[in-house]
């Protein structure tokens, strides 16, 4: 629990058989450790709850009353089925030779159930769970007994049988914690009201700062595990919020600590490079690009580093306001650099950005470094950075590497934020001269819900672009159900069509082998219905220079269509690619359809996107699905997106290997908590700076890294 340091051990308070259970099945032997085991759900009296979230093989905790009973005889013995009402759900439960069950589990018993779930036809249903009786109709009020099939001896241990009866009947809103095999979930309840009831007042870590519409630390804690009378509601709100407190509290000492900082300050000039690149464009800038413009321009005069973060929809311009930033620097003498996280990227811009200066007039030397450069290429871009003859690098994490040294880095941008770590752009921005820290721009195509930059993303000032540039077209989305194959059909005549017109075509696929994959897709096609076509292949797999020709080509217009893995998301960037088709669309997440969504009509052609899927009709996944297809404003994506997957992976942090979720802080429902966490934090900082820093050194060592990397 967030704060709690209580450290005494459990093999000191309770019975010495069941702390060692404790420690062998939940790995913790301090009374803090145990208490953090919050309730993963309640459940109200005489209601059933459903359980969260089941998949096969989870061992689950529940509580329903029994609505039927039957008895089924079989080869292998009699078999007891009952069903339990469980909120909106009924769950089955199967017991071998139950004869000693028939008298307990009868009709009407509530009963709190922990076992293991097994999917058959899309019933969840439990084979052989512990059970305990928490109410049984047939006795009265006054003569009901303990009953279960396990941890009732270790139950003992904690109080007589009325006093664990009475324990169990008393909650208004019964806490119900995960189970185990071997170890059932009301043993932990019992282990923790024990340790409860003899743990002294706990002091509030927040002091005078605690906040006044929500209940005391110590109040807290206890409620959240005991909560009666009434709903624990307001107790988790307590923890969400030290939850929000906690991490505003380490991102806005970061952004102080970085604002003492100096930086090279870069007014803009009278002749400027940045005006003769905007009199040079065939259309005319957004109202929304000049005035993030606008905001850049201001921020670079100062002597504070900007930290700003740019998010625009795809395909709104985002790389000619940045490119807009680096010539105001360029102009003031500094080095930029431009850090994106695929070489094929760091050529596409490399490319693009000569093209535009090229075009407009403007002597800027732009250099490209990746790490599969050849050993002479890279001398030579190093040679270039290091003596300062090199305005604007694009390059990959090569760009990070201690052998990469700038003459005078100014500004720094990085494409694609959620591809890199606070570690990394700090590497580069150590790259400054003469102490000064260059100023920072990052941008993302993946527009982020309002809740998330709030709590994820304070330390850094805000841009917007909704507005798509003068020629875009919106792209029209179809959902292509597998169980209708016409609309497959009908998918690949359009891209025939398209193709027939002068256009090109995506083909996205989930996986490189077995079916439906890259391989599979692709040679289905170039040998079938796209046999007259030339129809190419591109994923992850292939040696980088093959990647970078397949591109070319593509790019090129020499190739009609591109079956392709995730890899295009990022790095093509084709105005003659008009139709795209993404297989089976619920193996991607919601923003990241509409990232694949947005690398056709980057031109001024109409364009489709059709979202293949292997879904059931009716399912909630078809309904995601088609909601995708009927929204393309990217921050209503991202909010739907928000709402049917975990923060962590909206942000992109699971690609550690290492889960990290906030327990209590759900970014879709407590927006106020997060605002009001956000003010909180900057009052703590500015009064009593030490108390910050103290609240966040208990912060969880992983839990912390969690915040740098993101």
């Amino acid at each position: 629990m967030l704060w709690l340091e209580d450290n005494r051990k459990l093999k000191d308070i309770l019975p010495k058989k069941e702390a060692q259970a404790i420690e062998k099945h939940w790995d913790c032997s301090t009374v803090s450790e145990l208490l953090a085991h919050h309730p993963r759900m309640y459940a109200r009296q005489g209601q059933g709850v459903a359980p969260m979230e089941m998949q096969d093989g989870d061992y689950i905790s529940c509580v329903g009353e029994i609505v039927h009973t039957k008895v089924t005889a079989t080869s292998r013995g009699e078999i007891l089925k009952i069903a339990v009402a469980s909120g909106n759900t009924y769950i089955t439960a199967a017991f071998f030779h139950p004869r000693y069950l028939l008298k307990q589990l009868v009709t009407g018993c509530t009963v709190l159930l922990n076992g293991k779930i097994k999917i058959f036809q899309t019933e969840p249903q439990l084979q052989h769970p512990d059970f305990l009786v928490l109410y049984d109709p047939t006795r009265g009020h006054q003569k009901q007994r303990l009953a279960g099939s396990s941890g009732l001896t270790q139950l003992k241990n904690y109080g007589d049988e009325q006093t664990i009866l009475q324990l169990l009947q008393s909650f208004d809103y019964l806490p119900i914690y995960p189970g185990k095999k071997g170890f059932a979930s009301w043993r932990l309840l019992a282990a923790i009201h024990y340790v409860l009831r003899a743990m002294p007042p706990i002091p509030e870590p927040l002091g005078q700062f605690k906040p006044q519409q929500l209940p005391a630390f110590d109040q807290a804690i206890r409620g959240i595990h005991q909560a009666q009378p009434g709903d624990p509601e307001l107790f988790i709100r307590r923890f969400a919020y030290d939850e929000a407190l906690v991490l505003a509290l380490m991102l806005q000492l970061r952004r102080r600590t970085a604002m003492a900082r100096q930086a090279p300050q870069l007014p803009p000039h009278n002749t400027a490079s940045a005006a003769k690149l905007i009199a040079s464009l065939p259309y005319e800038l957004t109202a929304g690009q000049n005035q993030v413009i606008e905001e850049i321009s201001a921020d670079l005069k100062q002597p504070p580093p900007m930290q700003r973060l740019l998010q625009g929809e795809v395909g709104s311009g985002k790389t000619i306001v940045a490119l807009i930033a680096m010539l105001q620097a360029v102009d003031n003498a500094k080095q930029c650099a431009l850090l994106v996280p695929t070489e094929v990227l760091a050529h596409q811009h490399g490319r693009s950005l000569k093209d535009l200066l090229d075009h407009a007039g403007i002597n800027c030397e732009v250099v490209v470094l990746t790490g599969s450069m050849t050993a002479k290429a890279k001398k030579e871009a190093l040679l270039k950075i290091i003596s300062g003859d090199a305005d604007i690098v694009v390059g990959t994490h090569t760009l990070i590497q201690e052998s990469v040294e700038f003459f005078d880095l100014g500004l720094c941008v990085i494409d694609e934020q959620h591809r890199f770590g606070v570690e990394q752009r700090d590497a580069l921005r150590n790259k400054g001269k003469d102490e000064l820290t260059p100023h920072l721009l990052v941008m993302t195509a993946t527009p982020i819900p309002r809740t998330v930059a709030m709590t994820f993303f304070s330390d850094l000032n805000h841009s917007v672009l909704k507005e798509l540039p003068g020629g875009r077209r919106p792209i029209a989305s179809w959902t292509v159900p597998e169980h209708r194959p016409k609309y497959t059909q009908r998918a690949l005549a359009v891209i025939r069509e398209e193709v027939a017109k002068g256009h090109q075509a995506y083909i996205v696929c989930p996986r490189i082998e077995k079916e439906g994959g890259v391989e599979d897709i692709y040679q289905k096609l170039s040998t079938g219905p796209f046999a007259d076509l030339n129809v190419a292949k591109l994923h992850g797999q292939l040696h980088p220079s093959e990647k970078d020709l397949i591109m070319k080509q593509f790019a090129e217009g020499e190739i009609d269509v591109l079956v392709s893995t995730t890899v295009i998301e990022v790095g093509i960037d084709v105005a003659n690619a008009t139709v795209m088709l993404v297989r089976e669309a619920e193996s991607f997440g919601m923003s990241q359809l509409h990232q694949l969504r947005g690398r056709v009509g980057r031109g001024g052609n109409a364009s489709l996107c059709f979202f293949h899927y292997l879904a059931e009709p009716g399912s909630a996944t078809e309904q995601r699905i088609t909601q995708m297809a009927n929204t393309t404003d990217g921050f209503e994506v991202a909010e739907l997106d928000l709402a049917t997957r975990r923060e962590g992976n909206i942000l992109g942090v699971d690609q550690s290997g290492r889960s990290e979720k906030l327990l209590f802080l759900n970014l879709l429902e407590h927006a106020d908590i997060i605002e009001q966490a956000n003010h909180d934090a900057q009052r703590i900082i500015d009064q009593d700076i030490q108390l910050a820093k103290t609240l966040i050194s208990r912060y969880d060592e992983h839990s912390q890294e969690f915040i740098e990397k993101t």
